[in-house]
């Protein structure tokens, strides 16, 4: 069966840095698209990042942009994004998705058939 597993999350400070990791089973990762997105309390998931399946093509949402980086490796079937200069706007459930159909990247939630449970990020002031 696929699964998606997400850990690094954690409580820091504003500006501090944490490191998520998605580890992937079940299907062929290197074959396609994976994506970061977060959801607050109250509030719609949200697009963070994304990458094409041999993570040569990046984009992000622009509220991360030149403070998070995707990455994965595919030799391991996992999946990162490093999080530098963490706001307290970044509070949020994280969590990675699969494609299994996209090998491009994209940023639509439709494009995503699996979800991981997700794992928490809390930034204090």
């Amino acid at each position: 069966q696929v699964q998606l597993k997400e850990s690094g999350g954690g409580l820091v400070q504003a500006g501090a840095s944490l490191r998520l990791s998605c580890k992937a089973s079940g299907f062929f990762f290197g074959g396609f698209a994976m994506a970061w997105y977060r959801q607050a309390p109250g509030k719609a998931r949200e697009f963070v990042a994304t990458i094409n399946w041999d993570g040569i093509n990046t984009y992000y949402a622009e509220p991360v942009q030149g403070r998070f980086t995707i990455s994965r490796d595919n030799d391991r079937n996992t999946l990162y994004l490093q999080m530098n200069s963490l706001k307290s706007e970044d509070t949020a459930v994280y969590t990675c998705a699969a494609s299994t159909t996209y090998r491009s990247i994209t940023h639509i939630v439709s494009d995503y058939r699996y979800w991981g449970q997700g794992t928490q990020v809390t930034v204090s002031l």
